[in-house]
């Protein structure tokens, strides 16, 4: 039934469509609600690419089989046919009597108040992110401060120079920047950038974009306009003399690119480990290009290619920065504001976001429910009802503290939820007899206890200490025989029933 597929797939592409409109009709006023609808809406529009995907070889019809279903029902006896296709369908059903038929109204209706449908974004971001509205570079602020020769900068002036990549701001030396480690600290930097902007901005066509940029990069090294990636020009001695020097005694280093006030100085750093080491990276890129001039261009061709792979990470992160510069101000000014205020106050703060959030959807669930009449009352806490059918207030919750639960075995494992009503059932008659018919009579020494077995070995040792505490009355009264011996009345009386005194 090529026919019956081709007609289903043009229901469900406008079903679709009508999901899509029902969802931009209203603009959300939160801002989780707001991205909550846009990513809904990015998985409704990759939906109509699947289904508009599958509809096309069905018109195209490679096999010939849609054209003879054409001509089969335009040439033959319509209503023959169409008994075919009813006899198969009861067919189908009788083989499967029991088989659930689905609503395809509901398939992609938006949500509503009332549902208990969770967010699609509830767990796409972090609590520092607030749902998109703040950069989460702790973690590439780490990989930073591992970078050897970097500076050291807190988290706050991270967030200021993070895509700048000059020596002494937010990145390393040339030389340095072709290590493995500055490598993968960049690419963990512009994956984050990258899928932050993807789950901010679900409906913009984001490889468009940066299809455009890497164009802008193929072009811009291609003609070495690239800032700090040009092409380096041989080094030749006395090259230093070519630079602006802030006096005439001063010197400048080629291998630490660092300028120096005299001579004396200049020789003492000649001795240090970063000059040694910075000289001996020197020595290794002038040998290869000297290695590359001989044997060919392999050698410097291979580090040009490193230092493109570099270079186009730190333009996407440029780019990418520039791109979401609302968002990165906001961050600097929620970490300032943040870093004046103690953990208690961050706390009372997140406790407040969700308290707002949670007050408007009630809001919002009373006044639909005031509008509907009998609708569904709107109750995600699975509050307590009140006297008139709706939940009790949250702040009365919290009072009484009927979020603590307290079962009871003696009473059949009923749980009562609040301390209060827990302790009011002890003098309960349900919990009295209960006790009763465990052979307990003295009920007011058993409060709090609500285990059988503990009950039960409570009460025998209660009857075991009475019966040890019990006195025999006999043992009270003490006899003294002839010759002057002391004993109980009742021995006294048993001896002389069998005459032995």
């Amino acid at each position: 039934m090529l026919l019956e597929e081709q007609r289903y797939i043009h229901e469900d592409l406008e079903r679709l469509e009508q999901g899509i409109a029902d969802r931009l009709r209203d603009e959300p006023k939160q801002i989780h609600e707001r991205l909550n609808r846009d990513h809904e809406v990015s998985q409704l529009l990759d939906q109509i690419q699947h289904q508009s995907r599958e509809l096309l070889p069905l018109y195209e019809d490679k096999t010939g089989v849609r054209s003879k279903e054409i001509l089969q029902i335009g040439s033959g006896d319509p209503f023959e046919e169409f008994y075919k296709q009813v006899a198969s369908i009861k067919e189908h059903h009788s083989r499967y009597p029991n088989e659930q038929a689905e609503n395809s109204e509901n398939w992609y209706r938006p949500r509503k108040q009332g549902d208990d449908q969770p967010f699609l974004v509830e767990n796409m971001f972090s609590g520092e992110e607030a749902y998109g509205r703040f950069f989460d570079l702790h973690a590439s602020h780490e990989s930073y401060l591992n970078l050897p020769n970097v500076k050291r900068l807190p988290y706050m002036q991270y967030l200021e120079v993070f895509d700048n990549f000059q020596p002494g701001y937010g990145g390393v030396k040339r030389a340095d920047k072709l290590t493995d480690q500055y490598f993968k600290y960049l690419g963990e930097l512009m994956e984050y950038l990258e899928s932050f902007i993807r789950r901010t901005r679900p409906l913009e066509n984001l490889e468009k974009v940066f299809g455009g940029w890497d164009k802008e990069f193929d072009l811009a090294w291609e003609k070495d306009e690239i800032e700090g990636w040009r092409k380096e020009k041989p080094a030749v001695k006395g090259s230093a003399t070519n630079r602006t020097l802030s006096s005439a005694d001063a010197v400048w280093c080629e291998a630490c690119e660092k300028e120096f006030k005299n001579e004396n100085v200049y020789k003492n750093h000649l001795t240090g480990r970063k000059h040694i080491k910075a000289a001996e990276v020197l020595a290794a890129i002038h040998g290869d290009s000297a290695n590359g001039t001989a044997n060919g261009t392999a050698a410097p061709l291979a580090h040009r290619l490193k230092e493109r792979a570099v270079a186009e990470r730190e333009y996407r992160i440029k780019k990418l920065a520039s791109a979401m510069k609302t968002e990165r101000d906001d961050t600097r000014v929620n970490v300032e504001r943040r870093q004046g205020m103690t953990e208690r106050e961050r706390q009372q703060e997140l406790e407040n976001l969700y308290n707002t959030t949670f007050r408007r959807q009630a809001k919002e669930a009373e006044e639909d429910e005031d509008d509907g009449g009998d609708d569904k009352i709107y109750n995600p806490l699975k509050l307590p009802l009140a006297w008139d059918g709706k939940p009790i207030p949250f702040w009365l919750y919290r009072l009484h503290g009927l979020g603590q639960e307290f079962p009871c075995e003696i009473c059949g494992n009923f749980v009562y939820r609040g301390r209060r009503a827990f302790d009011k059932h002890f003098n309960e008659t349900n919990h009295i007899t209960n006790l009763k018919r465990l052979g307990i009579t003295n009920t007011h020494l058993f409060r709090d206890i609500t285990s059988i077995e503990e009950a039960v070995r409570l009460w025998n040792k209660i009857q075991g200490d009475s019966r040890k505490t019990n006195v025999d009355e006999g043992s009270i009264v003490q006899m003294e025989d002839a010759e002057g011996n002391v004993m109980p009345e009742k021995v006294y009386l048993d001896l002389q029933k069998q005459g032995l005194l």
